[in-house]
């Protein structure tokens, strides 16, 4: 494996990403993880990510000589740099002329970091305040920019390099090639880690792990990282796997059959249907506050879930889909999120219930369960669906939720999600759906005036959903949805489309 020391750099996943690109197994831990876990670990290689801070800052993040000490080779990327300049004794000062955004690199002389680039000079990223102005005799000058005379260096045994750029971002097009350098010929990584023997070596683990006889207990959402998940435990472990899906009347058209339909009918999991819909609009009552909505969705479900594992008995593990940027945060540097989803489909249950947790997917990021969801042969259906919000349309509908309103948004969605599947648009559109605004207008219908409820239509682009671009469609598009919507949605006489992007406004309404 590849160890990465997270200093807080905004690229640092990205960094995991392109490892993994190349086929190596990486981890993220924080820049001040002990060394002798570090050795525990046995990495291949290091790699120390940027940072926000400068070294001239007060307590500013370091780590200690010995991980610099271990024997395996090291690559500091930016603020890494400079970790490493001043452990081996390099000048370091804060720049006159900061560097951000585009620079060129030029490459000196040779080496194996920058083996299969095309040209001694490459457009890179950079954001930098401070410089390396001088390098001991231990260390040798491999790269420079117009502004930092030793942009990358390397020790004279070849063992540990400093890059200024950015190599993680797609802003430097060269930096793929030059992590996968590291990883593959200065590591010696071989390039093997795949999802399908990630999930041969799951499916040993999932089996040692739980025993021949035990239970496993999982809350089944339909999304795509409970599905796989589900799928992955199934089939380390067959029947003694015992889903359970909620149906809490706040789901789009349709979806409690394709539950039925796909995970108990096509496969084989034994699926345990709670239409607990009447508990949930009864207690959404008169509820205004989206924050309060999430609470009051996320407390019943705990409620509805356990009083049906106590119901199933004798499970001692519970499944969840945890994926790696959830774990990411919890080990950051920084301390958990100060901010913490009100809702997630299983939050809460671990410490009460006393379920001792797997977790097969979280070591993955979202596009590595799509691939190994692909790589077990679960269909498209699955591992291909729109990310779509634990508290359901509760908070696609601002304002009070009802069943009227919730029929409503129902029937509009289905047409939001109808028409983009025919469209054809596929990878290119993160999301897709209808929001019920709580306002009416006036309009006209038939010889008579209305005066009915707006819809808001939402289809955004993205990578992760950590940020997002509304999605520029064809007026075509959007007419023809509107026209639908407006001719069979009855109580809808205006329908507006969102063209606000993440930053900044959120993908979701509330």
């Amino acid at each position: 494996m590849i160890l990465i020391l997270d200093f807080g750099s905004q690229y640092t996943q990205l960094i995991a990403r392109r490892v993994r690109e190349a086929n190596v197994y990486c981890e993220i831990h924080p820049f001040n993880l002990a060394p002798d876990k570090i050795r525990e670990m046995n990495p291949r290689g290091i790699i120390l990510s940027g940072g926000p801070a400068s070294l001239y800052e007060e307590n500013a993040p370091d780590i200690s000589d010995e991980v610099l000490n271990l024997g395996c080779p090291v690559l500091g990327i930016c603020y890494g740099l400079y970790v490493i300049a001043q452990h081996l004794g390099a000048a370091s000062v804060g720049s006159r002329a900061g560097e951000y955004g585009p620079a060129t690199l030029t490459i000196d002389g040779d080496d194996i970091l920058f083996d299969g680039l095309a040209g001694r000079e490459h457009r890179v990223w950079m954001s930098h305040g401070d410089r390396v102005e001088a390098l001991p005799a231990m260390l040798t000058a491999i790269a420079h920019s117009g502004n930092s005379p030793y942009a990358a260096f390397k020790t004279r045994d070849g063992r540990i390099r400093g890059i200024q750029f950015h190599p993680e971002v797609v802003h430097t097009p060269c930096g793929a090639q030059v992590l996968r350098n590291f990883v593959l010929r200065i590591c010696g990584e071989r390039g093997d880690w795949t999802m399908a023997n990630f999930v041969e070596t799951k499916l040993a683990e999932i089996r040692a792990q739980v025993g021949p006889t035990d239970k496993v207990l999982m809350g089944l959402s339909g999304g795509v990282d409970s599905s796989v998940a589900a799928a992955l435990i199934h089939r380390a472990i067959g029947s003694r796997l015992e889903c359970v899906f909620v149906d809490t009347g706040l789901l789009r058209a349709g979806e409690r059959d394709r539950m039925e339909h796909v995970f108990a009918g096509q496969l084989g999991l034994e699926l345990k249907i709670v239409d607990a819909s009447e508990i949930f609009l009864t207690r959404l009552a008169g509820v205004l506050d989206p924050e309060q909505k999430r609470r009051i969705i996320g407390h019943t479900f705990i409620d509805v879930f356990e009083e049906e594992a106590q119901s199933l008995g004798d499970a001692k593990f519970l499944g969840q889909g945890t994926l790696y940027p959830d774990v990411i945060e919890s080990v950051s540097f920084k301390g958990p999120s100060a901010v913490i989803k009100s809702h997630h489909n299983v939050g809460g249950l671990p410490e009460r219930m006393r379920l001792q947790l797997v977790e097969p997917l979280r070591e993955l990021f979202k596009d590595e369960v799509r691939e190994a969801g692909r790589s077990m042969g679960l269909s498209a259906e699955v591992v291909d669906r729109e990310p779509f919000p634990g508290p359901g349309l509760a908070v696609r509908i601002v304002g009070e939720v009802t069943c009227d309103r919730l029929d409503l948004l129902r029937r509009a969605d289905a047409i939001v999600m109808e028409e983009t599947a025919a469209a054809g648009f596929g990878p290119r559109i993160w999301q897709s759906f209808a929001v019920l605004l709580p306002l009416k207008t006036v309009g006209v219908m038939g010889d008579g005036r209305s005066y009915e409820s707006v819809i808001a239509i939402r289809v955004v682009e993205s990578q992760d959903g950590m940020t997002a671009d509304w999605a520029r469609l064809d007026p075509l598009f959007l007419a023809r949805v509107s026209s639908r919507i407006t001719n069979e949605v009855k109580g809808v006489n205006r329908v507006v489309y969102d063209i606000t992007s993440k930053p900044p406004a959120t993908i979701e309404w509330e």
